[in-house]
């Protein structure tokens, strides 16, 4: 089983705990790590061409996971 790079756990390692709490007690940030982690396993994919794709399509996934790691930060760092 390989590694899948990028996880929240990953990129916020001293957040694990309220990531946790916040997937448990806030629906929209649940929703949003669950896009998180299904764009993050496509760019994964992607790059280790075991679905492979067009470039414009992997950046466009790139951009999508970048745009919700910054919604994932934002409510991170508001409580």
């Amino acid at each position: 089983m390989s590694h899948t790079p990028h996880e929240l756990a990953e990129e916020f390692p001293a957040q694990t705990d309220r990531i946790h709490a916040l997937r448990e007690s806030d629906a929209h940030f649940r929703k949003l790590a669950e896009e998180y982690h299904s764009v993050n396993r496509a760019v994964h994919r992607a790059e280790t061409l075991s679905e492979p794709t067009d470039e414009a399509h992997e950046a466009a996934l790139r951009r999508q996971r970048v745009h919700l790691k910054d919604q994932i930060a934002a409510m991170l760092n508001a409580g």
